[in-house]
């Protein structure tokens, strides 16, 4: 069965653009294995944003749906997207119900950024020019960008490399695309096609000059962008030269298909290039001709002189056009979201687990006198975690276990369930808690030997407060690598303080099958329970894992400010009490 892609472009589908190209490319090429899929964008024309509205009403999205108006995006520009476009957007994506949002070029201001910040299943991010990687600006956003993303592509190791920059992790190539149905090779004639660039006039006048000894050929200056400059041509071989706008798909195809050389633009376009390629035409593109343009000339004529050779050029090109052409990217993408889909945890069915015990709240995460930041004796704990009504809760002091020691001790004769836990500080990774642990973990470890750990005592990996940027957290690339260690993924913390952190989280825990958690992170015995879960009564790691999978939420907030005053007046107290 096949998989419902959505595909998301910022640029304007009405208009001829190399990246919607690709775009089309790759969807038609995905639909022939099977594939059912939509691409989302904006357009100019009118009957396309209507047809898009009837979609949107209908829940019936078709090959494309149209968001609304094209934006005017560059570099430089502001995220501005219109509320209506980001509603629609938005909807779209909850219609769809789609398995995966694969957008394009998210390193610009729009929906294609956004499409990715809104997706609650599996993500790709495609890349194609250097040119278009100035968003976002701030060094979270990126990061909050890169948690969403599950597989990052680029088109060329040069994309790869500089896209690395701003969005570290690890880049999948991808074919740029080529149809190599329709970029056949035709019946060739003496036809040379100049690619002309305001950066490249220079190299079109040496082929012109060159021209003149060139007995029956003729020049094709073209341009792949509208209002593209040209060089003058010289009156002995004005009737033999023309200019012509490539700009469109059939249009390339038709004169590609005729020319036996190409001569393209050093800094051109790529797709034009790839097109040609296909197309069986010779390509004319020494090394250093940006400085030396003549050697374009030269290049030019040992292909004309040659035929032999040029053939020879013109058969190993097709060969390796065949290599970048959509289907072979379809294939590609179709490995890429397989692997991602392996990150995502299967539907629990069944009846439910524990069905026949009671209901109990449960704190999972909060801290004594042992932690250095908090006063709590643990007997104290213990008798206010019961005075709240908590069945269970978990004692996760900082960086030592002695606290959940004698928590577990002095809990033996009550109902209370305790945890035994540790809040371990890894070495730049942020915290990882281990619950139900025998014996202490050392601080300071990678992220993996602590994860290593935890396992190995047979504990279990509960992920405190994930995306709070006001302190240390795991990236990006260590969460996503780490994601079948993660027992528990804390989706509430009544700590934080911006609770757009802990929305943050659960979408992520959603979108992954992660078994979510909850805790108050106390500090001071009125936080006790301000976070928390209600679970059925469990016994052990693995009653608990099940107790989870039908788990609620819980979020009880009291003033941050009021608790946090509490903590600092209890340091305070500590600080400065009489010794003895």
């Amino acid at each position: 069965m096949g998989l419902r892609i959505c595909l998301v472009t910022p640029f304007s589908w009405s208009q001829p653009n190399e990246a919607n190209d690709h775009v089309a490319g790759i969807a038609d090429a995905l639909r022939r294995c099977d594939h059912k899929v939509t691409v989302l964008a904006p357009s100019g024309r009118a009957a396309d944003l209507l047809a898009g509205r009837r979609a949107l009403a209908r829940g019936e999205l078709g090959d494309v749906v149209a968001l609304g108006r094209a934006i005017p995006i560059s570099r430089h520009s502001r995220l501005g997207v219109p509320v209506g476009v980001k509603a629609n957007l938005a909807l779209a994506l909850q219609r769809g119900a789609f398995d995966v949002v694969h957008a394009i070029e998210p390193g610009l201001p729009s929906l294609s950024y956004l499409a990715l910040l809104e997706a609650e299943t599996l993500t790709a991010a495609t890349f194609l020019s250097v040119d278009r990687l100035a968003y976002p600006t701030r060094r979270t956003q990126r990061e909050k960008l890169l948690g969403r993303i599950d597989a990052l592509l680029a088109t060329s190791t040069e994309v790869a490399e500089v896209a690395a920059e701003r969005f570290p992790g690890d880049y999948d190539l991808l074919p740029l695309g080529v149809d190599t149905a329709r970029f056949a090779a035709g019946e060739k004639r003496k036809l040379i096609a100049v690619e002309v660039r305001v950066d490249a006039i220079a190299v079109a006048r040496a082929v012109l000059r060159g021209l003149r000894g060139l007995v029956g050929w003729e020049v094709a200056l073209v341009r792949t962008a509208p209002l593209a400059t040209r060089p003058a041509i010289p009156l002995s071989v004005r009737d033999r030269v023309y200019v012509r706008s490539l700009v469109r798909l059939d249009a390339r195809a038709t004169l590609l298909a005729e020319a036996a050389i190409l001569v393209p633009a050093a800094e051109g376009n790529a797709r034009l290039r790839l097109e040609a390629m296909a197309a069986g035409c010779a390509i004319a593109a020494p090394a250093g001709v940006n400085e030396q343009p003549e050697l374009a000339a030269a290049a030019v004529a040992r292909l004309v002189e040659d035929e032999q050779f040029r053939r020879a050029e013109a058969e190993k090109n097709r060969a390796a056009a065949e290599l970048q052409s959509f289907d072979r990217a379809a294939a590609d993408l179709e490995e890429v979201y397989a692997r991602i889909g392996g990150r995502r945890r299967g539907q629990r069915r069944g009846a439910e687990p524990l069905a026949d015990r009671e209901w109990i709240v449960a704190d999972l995460h909060m801290h004594t006198s042992y932690s250095g930041d908090c006063s709590i004796p643990v007997a104290d704990l213990l008798d206010h975690a019961e005075a709240e009504g908590l069945g269970a809760i978990a004692v996760t002091d900082h960086n030592v276990f002695a606290g959940a020691l004698e928590a577990v001790e002095l809990a033996r004769t009550r109902s209370l369930i305790v945890i035994p836990g540790e809040e371990v500080k890894t070495d730049n990774q942020g915290e990882v808690i281990g619950l139900f642990l025998e014996h202490e973990i050392p601080r300071g470890m990678s992220f993996t030997d602590t994860v290593a750990a935890i396992r190995e005592q047979g504990g279990l990996v509960y992920l405190p407060h994930p995306f709070d940027r006001m302190h240390a957290i795991p990236d990006p690339a260590t969460l996503h690598r780490h994601l079948p260690e993660i027992d528990v993924f804390e989706v509430y913390n009544a700590r934080l303080l911006f609770d757009g952190y802990n929305d943050e989280a659960l979408r992520f825990a959603s979108k992954y099958g992660l078994l979510a958690g909850a805790g108050s992170d106390a500090h001071v015995l009125p936080g006790v329970g301000t976070g928390a879960l209600r679970l059925r009564r469990f016994e052990g790691p693995e009653e608990f894992l099940l107790a989870l999978r039908t788990a609620e939420v819980l979020r009880r907030p009291k003033s941050l400010a009021y608790l946090q005053s509490l903590k600092w007046v209890a340091q305070a107290r500590d600080k400065f009490a009489p010794a003895g």
